[in-house]
C-alpha cells in the first residue's frame, strides 16, 4: 500500500519526541525582499523580518533567510530551502513568504502559475518542514502602496493570495493573511501617510519596499496574526501595543557580495 503525501509528513512529526519546558526556538523566514535583511548601502530600505524580533520574546529567535527577487520556484532552485532544512529542528517554525516576484511572467526562472506551479513549490517548504518535525507557516504577501483616483487601497497579488489561501486549507497549515491585514492598513493610512511607511525618499518612489515605519508595523501584524491564530503562544509576542523607535533598525555592513545578491 502506498503512502500519501500527508501520511509521510504526519509520520515523521509523530516520529519526532516531543520536549518538555520552554526550550529556545527558531522562526526562519522564506521570503523575498519586503521581508529580506537590508544593508547599509541600501538603507532607509527595510525589510518586515528586521523589525520582527523586536515583538517575540528571547526565547523566539528569527533566522531571516528571505532574499531580494527571489520567488517561491527561485528560492529553491538555487538551494535557499535545503540551507534552511539542513539547519532546522523539531518544534521551529518555517514562514513561507512569496508572490512579489512568482507574478514576473517575462522571467522563466521565476514565474509561477497561481493555481499550479506556485501552490507546488509552496508544498516542497510545507513538506520539508515537516518532514524535519518543524511547523510550516503561510504567509500571503505583503501589499504594494496603490490607490484609485478616489483613495482606495488597490489589491495588487492577482489569484496569488487566494491560491495561497486554499492550498492553506487544503494541507491545514496555519495561514497569516499578511495580504489583506497591510491593505487594511494602508486603506487606514490613506495615500499621504503611506508615504511614511513606504521606501520614499528624495530620489526614490518605491511603492513596494518599505521605510523603518512600514517594516515595524508589518512585522506587527505578523506577530499580532501569529498569536491571534497560535502559531505564537501568547507568551512568545511581546510589545504589540509599544511604539518600536525607528532608531531600533539597524543596517549592518555587508560582509561579502554574495548579502546583495
Amino acid at each position: 500500500m502506498s503512502l500519501t503525501r500527508r501520511q509521510v509528513a504526519l509520520g515523521a512529526l509523530a516520529a519526532v519526541p516531543l520536549r518538555g519546558g520552554r526550550r529556545d526556538r527558531t522562526l526562519y523566514i522564506a521570503g523575498d525582499s519586503t521581508a529580506a535583511q537590508k544593508y547599509s548601502t541600501e538603507a532607509p530600505e527595510t525589510g518586515w523580518g528586521m523589525a520582527l524580533p523586536f515583538f517575540l520574546r528571547r526565547g523566539v529567535k528569527v533566522a531571516n533567510h528571505a532574499v531580494n527577487g527571489r520567488s517561491s520556484k527561485s528560492f529553491v532552485d538555487e538551494g535557499r530551502l535545503e540551507v534552511i532544512l539542513a539547519a532546522i529542528r523539531p518544534g521551529d517554525l518555517l514562514l513561507v513568504q512569496f508572490a512579489h516576484n512568482d507574478e514576473k511572467t517575462a522571467d522563466p526562472t521565476r514565474y509561477t502559475e497561481p493555481w499550479t506551479t506556485y501552490q507546488d513549490y509552496l508544498r516542497l517548504y510545507l513538506d520539508g518542514a515537516r518532514s524535519r518535525g518543524a511547523r510550516p507557516v503561510l504567509a500571503t504577501p505583503v501589499e504594494r502602496r496603490r490607490f484609485d483616483v478616489d483613495g482606495n487601497a488597490l489589491p495588487t497579488h492577482g489569484d496569488y493570495p487566494a491560491a495561497m489561501r486554499a492550498l492553506a486549507q487544503e494541507e491545514r497549515v496555519a495561514l497569516l493573511d499578511v495580504e489583506a491585514l497591510s491593505l487594511a492598513l494602508w486603506q487606514r493610512l490613506g495615500v499621504e501617510e503611506t508615504k511614511v511607511y513606504f521606501n520614499w525618499t528624495d530620489t526614490e518612489q518605491d511603492n513596494t519596499h518599505f521605510n523603518p515605519p512600514g517594516a515595524i508595523a508589518v512585522a506587527r501584524l505578523v506577530a499580532r496574526e501569529s498569536a491571534r491564530t497560535r502559531v505564537l503562544a501568547p507568551r512568545d509576542v511581546v510589545r504589540l501595543r509599544d511604539e518600536i523607535p525607528t532608531s531600533w533598525i539597524t543596517w549592518p555592513e555587508a560582509t561579502d557580495a554574495s548579502d546583495l545578491l
